[in-house]
């Protein structure tokens, strides 16, 4: 087989615009020069295809050879390999609703993925959105992509890295209560959130990663006036860090140091709870912000959207997240680098 790297994407909740955003994506000129496989139904991608007035043909595999794959580059349809592990079944779907079928089939679709980037049958995964509450109703515990996949790869420390252009966050945390998002802001924990930070960017071709710490509390707690985690937990992790080499500074006050981001100042931002990262990438920039995990012993990277319900199944839905989501993959897998700056 070829060199060029495979990559897995999953279908995500089929009753969402998971299909509609990898059928668009396959039609774009900017999807890159590797080999794919969608982990999914091939009725429903068909079903996107056909939505969108595709001549593209979503074909069901039984597993992945050579010649299903060099198929995707001799097809005058453009042949899109589909995988549907144990034929997860979808009889009663329909698109907008929440159901058991969708929740468990994108569970199923995820974790076959998975196993096909840890015995490397793939180079990477990308994940189109699933929706907790299907995930929940068909009797999963675990509803988010980033725990999914660090129960199934026994990862001790992972964390969620959303990107957009330049402005790369780092998350503490992401599916805590705020409650117990600051309780896990620890010196312990902050230090090891740090220091996997810097092996990652080390790792994807960053020689001396700068890395922003963002502050818990507002103003960075103005001298202890407003709380004293950046005393206690914040500031000893830094030091921890700088004595192992690690270029790393803050605590610095949420509202300023994302604009030092997307101005370059950082390669990486740590920032200390969900919605504090969360925020200010979508802000910046709601199309092109990806995810990518730290700490996984394979690569997977994400669309930054939810399952969009409400218009699913419309036509309408903007591939550019599932795109970048790809291109990222694509450049990890086949050139070992993070892109410093997303296409447009």
């Amino acid at each position: 087989m070829d060199k060029k790297p495979i990559i897995a994407i999953t279908m995500g909740d089929p009753s969402g615009v998971g299909p509609e955003v990898i059928a668009k994506s396959f039609m774009s000129e900017r999807m890159p020069d590797c080999h794919f496989v969608v982990i999914g139904s091939s009725t429903e991608l068909n079903k996107a295809l056909k939505m969108i007035g595709s001549s593209y043909e979503a074909v069901a595999i039984s597993s992945l050879t050579e010649q299903n794959l060099s198929r995707q580059f001799q097809s005058e349809n453009h042949y899109i390999p589909v995988l549907n592990p144990q034929l997860v079944e979808l009889k009663h779907l329909k698109y907008g609703q929440v159901s058991k079928e969708a929740g468990k089939a994108s569970i199923e679709w995820v974790l076959e993925a998975a196993k096909m980037a840890s015995n490397k049958t793939v180079d990477a995964m990308v994940t189109g959105p699933i929706h907790k509450e299907a995930c929940v109703l068909a009797g999963y515990k675990d509803i988010g992509h980033m725990e999914i996949l660090q129960k199934y790869a026994n990862s001790p420390l992972v964390a969620t890295m959303l990107v957009a252009n330049n402005l790369r966050v780092v998350h503490m945390s992401t599916h805590k209560s705020l409650a117990k998002a600051v309780e896990y802001c620890t010196r312990g924990n902050v230090l090891d959130k740090i220091k996997l930070t810097d092996t990652y960017f080390k790792k994807w071709g960053f020689e001396s990663p700068k890395i922003g710490v963002a502050a818990l509390n507002p103003h960075a707690s103005d001298g202890g006036l407003i709380g004293n985690d950046e005393e206690t937990e914040l500031i000893p992790a830094i030091l921890d860090a700088r004595s192992q080499g690690i270029n790393v500074e803050g605590p610095i006050p949420a509202d300023t140091i994302f604009n030092k981001g997307i101005k370059g100042e950082y390669d990486a931002i740590l920032a200390m709870y969900h919605d504090q990262g969360h925020i200010a990438i979508k802000v910046y920039d709601w199309a092109k912000s990806i995810s990518v995990n730290l700490g996984l012993p394979f690569i997977r990277t994400s669309v930054d959207h939810g399952t969009a319900l409400d218009i699913a199944g419309k036509g309408i839905a903007d591939p550019t997240n599932m795109l970048e989501a790809i291109l990222v993959a694509y450049s990890i897998a086949g050139n070992g680098i993070l892109p410093t700056k997303m296409n447009t």
